[in-house]
C-alpha cells in the first residue's frame, strides 16, 4: 500500500507539483535546465518518481480514470474550438505514413524478437497453453496498435490466461511510459533534430502561425463570465459524449457484435470520437471566440493534470520482479522506435510527425494529445486524430502479430 490513499491530498500533491514546474520554468532562473528538460516531461516524471518509492500509487488511485474520462474530452473539446481543418490538412500525408510505419514497427518488432530471445534464452519466451509468453505479447501488440480495448479483444482471441496477461500489463504500462519520456524529451530538442534531417516544418509553423494571429486579434482578459461558458462548454461537451457513449457502446456490443473488432464497442472509444468531433464542430460557430478568453490554456491545464495521473502509474521498481519479460519489452520498443526514426529520415518527416505518429500507436487517445499538445496546444487534435485510425486498424494488425508471434514461438 502507498504511503498516502487520500485521492484528494494526491490531487493536491500533483497539482502542487505542476504549479512548481511551471513557475520555476517562467520564473527564467532556470533556462538551461529547462532548455535541457521539457516541463511537461517533469510533469510525467515527478509523479512517477513518487509512485515508484510508494508515496502515491496509479493503482490504488482513481485519479487516472476520473482525468481520462471527464478532463481528457473536456480538454479535447477546448483545445479543438480554435481547430483550422483546412491547415491541418495541409500538414500533408507524412504524419499519416508514420503513423503506419508506428504500427508497423510492433507488428514485426513482436516477432522479431520472440525469434532473437527463442534463440538465446527459450525458456524465457516459451511457455505452453493459456500462460504461454506469446499470448501475453499478442495483447501488448493490441494495446500498442489500437489500445486498451484491442488488448482486450486479443485476450479473448487468444485465450490468455490471467497470469501471463497481468505480467505483460505491467510491461506494457512500464515500457510504453518510458518511450513517452523519450517522446517528450524529444519535444524539446525538436528544432535541432528536424534541422539535422533536413525536414519542412513549414506546414506546422504556418498552422502555429495562424492560431498566434486569431489568439492575438482576438485575446482579451478572461472574466467569471467567460471562464463559465469555457468549463460549460468543455464539461457540456464531455456530457452529452458519456451519454451517448453509454448507450451507444452497450448496444453495439449486444446487437453488432462484429463491430466490436473495429474497438466500436468501447465506451471510451466513442467517449473520445464524440467530444473531439463536437469540438470540431463547435470550431465553426460563435464559441470559436472562446479562445481568446484562454479556452485552450484551460483544456491544456486539464491535460497537464492527466499528464501527471498517467506518470504517477509508473512504477519502476516492478521491472524487478521479472526482470526478463522487462528486457523483452524494451528490445520490442527498440524495434519500433528504430522504424520510425528510419521511415522519418527516409521521407524527411518533422519529429512531430514521428512522435505522434509513435504515441498515437502506443499511447493510443489518452496520451497522443499530450505529446502533440507539447509542441504547440492547436496541435492536439492531431494527436487525437492519429489516435482515432490506431483504434480502426488496432485489432487486425494485432491479430496478425499474435499469429506471427505463435509462429515464431520456440
Amino acid at each position: 500500500m502507498p504511503l498516502i490513499t487520500n485521492d484528494a491530498v494526491v490531487l493536491g500533491i500533483l497539482v502542487v507539483i505542476l504549479a512548481v514546474i511551471f513557475h520555476t520554468e517562467g520564473s527564467g532562473r532556470f533556462p538551461r535546465f529547462y532548455k535541457v528538460v521539457p516541463s511537461l516531461l517533469l510533469c510525467y516524471f515527478v509523479p512517477g518518481l513518487l509512485g515508484t518509492v510508494g508515496i502515491i500509487s496509479g493503482e490504488q488511485s482513481q485519479l487516472y480514470f476520473v482525468a481520462s474520462r471527464y478532463l481528457l474530452p473536456a480538454s479535447l473539446v477546448l483545445l479543438t474550438l480554435s481547430l483550422d481543418l483546412p491547415a491541418i490538412r495541409r500538414l500533408g500525408s507524412k504524419i499519416v505514413v508514420m503513423f503506419l510505419a508506428g504500427s508497423l514497427g510492433v507488428m514485426l518488432g513482436g516477432p522479431l524478437v520472440m525469434v532473437l530471445f527463442a534463440a538465446v534464452s527459450p525458456d524465457l519466451v516459451g511457455g505452453t497453453g493459456p500462460d504461454a509468453v506469446w499470448r501475453g505479447m499478442a495483447t501488448v501488440a493490441g494495446s500498442w496498435i489500437g489500445g486498451g480495448a484491442n488488448q482486450t479483444a486479443m485476450k479473448e482471441v487468444f485465450g490468455v490466461g490471467d497470469d501471463v496477461f497481468s505480467a505483460w500489463i505491467a510491461v506494457d504500462v512500464i515500457v510504453a511510459n518510458v518511450w513517452m519520456a523519450f517522446l517528450l524529451y524529444g519535444t524539446g530538442i525538436a528544432e535541432r533534430i528536424d534541422a539535422r534531417t533536413g525536414a519542412d516544418t513549414s506546414a506546422i509553423e504556418a498552422l502555429k502561425a495562424k492560431v498566434a494571429a486569431y489568439e492575438a486579434e482576438h485575446s482579451r482578459v478572461a472574466t467569471t463570465r467567460d471562464l463559465f461558458a469555457i468549463l460549460g462548454v468543455g464539461f457540456g461537451v464531455t456530457a452529452v459524449a458519456h451519454g451517448i457513449a453509454e448507450r451507444v457502446a452497450p448496444y453495439i456490443t449486444a446487437h453488432v457484435p462484429s463491430l466490436a473488432k473495429f474497438s466500436l464497442g468501447s465506451e471510451f472509444f466513442w467517449l473520445i470520437v464524440i467530444a473531439t468531433t463536437l469540438g470540431v464542430a463547435l470550431s465553426f460557430t460563435r464559441a470559436r471566440t472562446l479562445e481568446g478568453a484562454g479556452a485552450s490554456r484551460v483544456g491544456s491545464v486539464f491535460l497537464y493534470i492527466l499528464v501527471a495521473t498517467i506518470g504517477m502509474k509508473m512504477n519502476l521498481l516492478a521491472v524487478l520482479d521479472r526482470p526478463g519479460i522487462f528486457l523483452v519489452g524494451l528490445s520490442w520498443i527498440a524495434i519500433h522506435a528504430a522504424v520510425m526514426i528510419l521511415v522519418g529520415r527516409l521521407i524527411k518527416a518533422p519529429f512531430f510527425f514521428v512522435a505522434v505518429g509513435s504515441q498515437a500507436n502506443i499511447g493510443g487517445a489518452a496520451s497522443a494529445p499530450v505529446v502533440a499538445s507539447a509542441f504547440h496546444p492547436v496541435l492536439a487534435p492531431v494527436g487525437v486524430m492519429m489516435a482515432v485510425l490506431g483504434y480502426a486498424v488496432g485489432t487486425y494488425a494485432a491479430w496478425l502479430c499474435g499469429l506471427m508471434l505463435r509462429s515464431a514461438a520456440p
